[in-house]
């Protein structure tokens, strides 16, 4: 079933098997898609960013990063529907994929024509366009997809917790994140509780990002609920 769409659909293709790219590249431009490749999922990460496909085909097995890697780094700012294709077929390894963000999951080899069905029904539920990989406000600018934090122009070191905690506020950004929330996204559920932890680590991020760490104006606290990422004014 050729796709005859007025918009052609992208598809990136995430596998470092050069014969299977090309093979579905062939396949798939013939039924009306637009196609991209990437090698490696560095690579893949990039295109997103770069080229916003419709769909992702993300093979697991890649040379310098394991396929779920990419997975977790894609959903930490983009929804764009993701298939995974793997030789990995046991039911486990399917779990796993679907828990961490994939929207499906084709044991290789499958038929082209249940790959175009599947790309069909990814279509069809995607989600709204994803926000922007580089969010900016006031000095501040985070790049979601290099992870890369910049104030005034000059990269700023994060520290893992520093980050995630930063990229929180990023994706809710002008939203009140409440205590509890943070820290049961960041800490985990067994923490939920313990405010003094959160405490901490604003102060210590509000020391790399703001200009004046003791008159905030990028993460505003919201007295006695939580903290909020300040949109540009």
């Amino acid at each position: 079933m050729i796709n005859t769409d007025a918009k052609k659909h992208t598809v990136l293709i995430i596998d470092d098997e050069l014969q299977i790219r090309r093979l579905l590249r062939v396949y798939l431009e013939r039924n009306g898609y637009e196609v991209i490749e990437a090698p490696t999922g560095i690579d893949g990460i990039g295109e997103v960013a770069r080229c916003h496909p419709d769909a992702v085909l993300l093979d697991l097995g890649l040379p310098d990063m394991d396929g779920l890697a990419v997975l977790k780094r894609l959903r930490e700012w983009s929804q764009v529907p993701v298939l995974v294709v793997s030789v990995r077929g046991q039911d486990d390894d399917k779990i796993v994929a679907l828990d961490n963000g994939a929207d499906d999951y084709l044991t290789k080899p499958f038929s082209t024509g249940e790959l175009l069905a599947r790309l069909r029904v990814a279509h069809r539920h995607a989600q709204p366009s994803s926000p922007p990989a580089v969010f900016r406000a006031r000095n501040l600018e985070v790049d979601l997809a290099t992870r890369t934090v910049k104030v005034n122009g000059q990269k700023v070191k994060l520290t893992a917790t520093e980050y995630s905690l930063l990229n929180m506020f990023v994706r809710h950004a002008g939203k009140v994140l409440t205590h509890g929330q943070v820290l049961r996204e960041i800490w985990g559920p067994a923490d939920a509780d313990k405010t003094g932890y959160l405490r901490v680590y604003m102060a210590y991020l509000r020391e790399k990002i703001e200009l004046n760490p003791a008159e905030p104006e990028l993460l505003i606290t919201e007295p006695g609920v939580g903290y909020r990422l300040a949109l540009q004014e």
